[in-house]
Formats: C-alpha cells, structure tokens, sequence
C-alpha cells in the first residue's frame, strides 16, 4: 500500500537555533506538496506548531493527537480547531497506538525525551518485526549526531539484535525527506513483489 500519511516527532519547544523552526515548516510544506497526510502530536506551539502550520498554509491535511490533560500545555483550543482532524485521547498510551496506526513512515526533527522516547519505541517495534515503515531522523545541523553514534555503538556492543530491521534514513536536508520515504517505500514494494514471484516458481 503506497505512503498516504507521515508521521512528524518534534518537539513542542521551538528550540535555540530557529533552523529548527524553519525545519518544521519546510517538512510540512513538502509533506503537503507531495498529498500526504501529516499526523502528529496536536501541539500548536514550537516545532509541532511549525510543522502543521507549513502543512496548512499549503492546502495538506492534519491530523492532531493529542491526550486531554496536554491541550492547554501543549496548545491553544483556539489554534486546534484549524486542524481537519483532532483525537483527544486520555493518556500517552493510547496518543502514540493510535498515530502509529494511522502513520505510514516516521520523521522525527529535533526535540527533547518526548521525542526520542517516540522514535524510539518505533525503532524497537521495528527489530521486533512489529512494522516495515520507513523512519527518518532528520538530522538539522546534526542535532541527532550523539543519538546515532549511541546506537552504533550498541550495535557494536552486541545490542541490537537484527539490526537490518532498524535501518532508520538519515537525512540532512528537509526537502530530501518525502522523496526519500516514497523511495524507500517504492524499493520495499519491489522487493516483496519479486521474493513472492520467487517463491511461486
């Protein structure tokens, strides 16, 4: 099934270099430009606010998820009803199951623990065989430099079992994002396309 949504991890701060800011609205421009669905935290403040305000401004979809007791801290209720979509759900649980059901791919922009626990959940489910979708560390003036050479290093260490399933894309620059997910997704569909020939001769 071909990419319909991106899901965006970023943080709610903006940040101290605004590259990360600009990052934000670039992402959710191209996300747009390109028909895809951004589903993300809700937040409308800092990097989130960013990246949702980039898919708007273009004419893309959102959907916001969002758990109750967040939506004052993380977002105005004014700012909310811009969104097309908006689940409120009641805890941080169900916030992440239900934006990895309606999520084909993952890119995670600079943030804090929020963030990287996120992405990482994503990264175990995938050495669990939970999911194949794309992931993305978009790596803003090399923001995520010290979380990558932390995985390598526990590669190295005998850590990370099968660790072709945890391959996540590395890339710099935002506009490379999208056509590098749609990319990736094109090569895995040809690829289960010919192992399933293969195994009918």
């Amino acid at each position: 099934m071909p990419i319909q949504s991106i899901c965006v991890y970023c943080g709610s701060q903006p940040g101290r270099d605004p590259a990360y800011i600009q990052a934000g609205r670039a992402l959710g421009k191209s996300i747009a430009a390109h028909d895809l669905r951004l589903v993300y935290g809700g937040g409308t403040k800092g990097i989130m606010g960013a990246v949702a305000a980039g898919v708007l401004a273009h004419g893309g979809k959102v959907t916001g998820i969002i758990p109750d007791f967040l939506v004052d801290m993380e977002a105005t209720r004014h700012s909310l009803g811009q969104l097309d979509e908006l689940i409120v759900t009641k805890d941080m649980h169900e916030r992440k199951h239900k934006m990895f059901e309606r999520s084909d791919a993952f890119v995670t922009l600079p943030g804090g623990i929020g963030t990287l626990e996120e992405i990482v959940e994503i990264m175990t489910w995938g050495q669990l065989g939970r999911h194949e979708k794309p992931m993305v560390f978009a790596n803003i003036g090399g923001f995520w430099d010290p979380m990558l050479s932390l995985v390598t290093h526990m590669r190295e260490e005998g850590f990370i079992h099968r660790a072709h399933l945890v391959q996540p894309l590395v890339i710099a620059e935002v506009d490379d994002i999208v056509p590098a997910i749609l990319d990736r997704d094109e090569q895995q569909a040809a690829s289960k396309g010919e192992a399933a020939v293969i195994s009918k001769l």
